[in-house]
């Protein structure tokens, strides 16, 4: 089999892009080309801390996952929903994570982001304020548009329905417009296997969920 001839000079983009402070490219036409490849490989993602510039998807694998810091318990049933960590203490996390030039913005999504729980079930009609579990994750990608600062999708674990008996389990992921997946269920366990597959699976493109069940909505 005769090797892809794009392949060094590819390579050659990537390294440039992770050693540029913007992850800015030249507009000539091989950088295009080489551009265009990279996106449809899903090995780079448009920056979402700099208009115009690109982020890696190997640089983004270094980031952190953020999700309740008992997680773990609360699958194995050790703990309670009542005691999971807290969204806004995850939020908390994220927001010291990144660079303190770039913590400013991520406060401006702050609301929306932990917001969600009203939004959700007001979209679903629900009649009851009662919400069983919400719970906020944070993973490194991109959407259709990019991500959060630092370039991170923002989702949920949540409930619809008037009670856990007739409603469903559903995990939402978005960009930082209206790009988003979904992925209902009737059963509890499985969302959660579900959202530790999604946390493995970070960094990645929203369409790249469609494989693990999600719907692009």
């Amino acid at each position: 089999m005769s090797q892809d001839p794009n392949a060094e000079f590819d390579h050659a983009v990537l390294d440039r892009i992770e050693q540029s402070p913007h992850g800015l490219m030249p507009v000539t036409p091989a950088y295009q080309d080489a551009l265009r490849r990279l996106y449809a490989a899903r090995q780079i993602y448009a920056n979402a801390d700099h208009k115009d510039g690109h982020v890696t998807a190997r640089s983004l694998a270094q980031r952190p996952v953020f999700h309740a810091t008992n997680l773990a318990d609360f699958i194995a049933g050790t703990v309670g929903e009542d005691a999971l960590e807290p969204n806004a203490a995850i939020y908390d996390r994220y927001v010291q994570s990144l660079p303190a030039e770039a913590r400013a913005r991520a406060e401006s999504f702050r609301v929306p982001v932990i917001g969600k729980p009203i939004l959700h079930r007001a979209k679903h009609g629900a009649t009851t304020v009662h919400d069983p579990l919400h719970m906020l994750f944070l993973a490194p990608g991109a959407g259709p548009n990019p991500g959060l600062p630092g370039n991170y999708l923002h989702g949920a674990l949540f409930h619809v329905g008037p009670d856990e008996a007739s409603g469903a389990w559903v995990l939402q992921v978005h960009d930082a417009a209206d790009g988003g997946a979904e992925f209902k269920t009737q059963k509890l366990a499985d969302a959660l296997m579900t959202l530790q597959d999604v946390l493995a699976s970070a960094p990645f493109h929203l369409t790249e969920l469609e494989a693990l069940g999600f719907r692009m909505t």
